[in-house]
């Protein structure tokens, strides 16, 4: 499979010819990426796979309002991301379980996902991570998963560097308050 650097697949996206080809790259190239990082967000493999369809049809559809102020593949997350956060807005606003029966079995239903290769303590994580609220678990997974820079995570958030520390930060309380509690 051949990849191309940001500058190539960007020369792909913006020639009406190369268009179809450079997308068809793009979507190779950093689609599994932005699943697990949907995936954290999301939980639910369908759900991420669902999400990350309509960004990348999203991408798709926006492709000409492409800047190039930042890197591609912080573009292409700040849809993703967005999308995954707006996928779980409306989750929140139409409950099929009470927030406390969701969160309980949050580390039961994910032990039983045939895609979730974690243990106990990763699923117990994860539980933590989604007691969080929708910024703080966003921050906290692109930074501890995905060891982005604070910067980046800046560029798709649209917040500062400032808020993002400390919302980091204080996500990282809440979750070693949360396995105090669960210990």
């Amino acid at each position: 499979m051949e990849t191309y650097d940001d500058q190539q697949l960007i020369s792909l996206l913006r020639d009406p010819a190369t268009l179809r080809r450079g997308f068809e790259a793009m979507v190779r190239q950093y689609s599994e990426q932005l699943y697990w990082q949907v995936r954290r967000i999301v939980l639910v493999h369908e759900d991420a796979d669902d999400v990350v369809q309509n960004a990348l049809m999203k991408a798709w559809n926006s492709i000409g309002t492409f800047k190039g102020d930042a890197r591609l593949q912080t573009w292409l997350t700040r849809i993703a991301i967005n999308e995954a956060l707006d996928f779980m807005r409306r989750q929140k606003s139409h409950p099929t379980l009470s927030t406390d029966d969701a969160t309980l079995s949050l580390a039961s239903q994910l032990m039983a996902d045939r895609y979730f290769d974690g243990d106990e303590t990763e699923a117990q994580l994860q539980e933590a991570i989604a007691t969080l609220p929708d910024v703080q678990r966003t921050v906290f997974q692109l930074r501890y998963y995905d060891e982005m820079k604070y910067s980046d995570i800046s560029t798709i958030l649209g917040t500062s560097e400032g808020g993002l520390k400390a919302s980091y930060h204080i996500a990282v309380k809440k979750i070693t308050e949360f396995f105090r509690r669960h210990d």
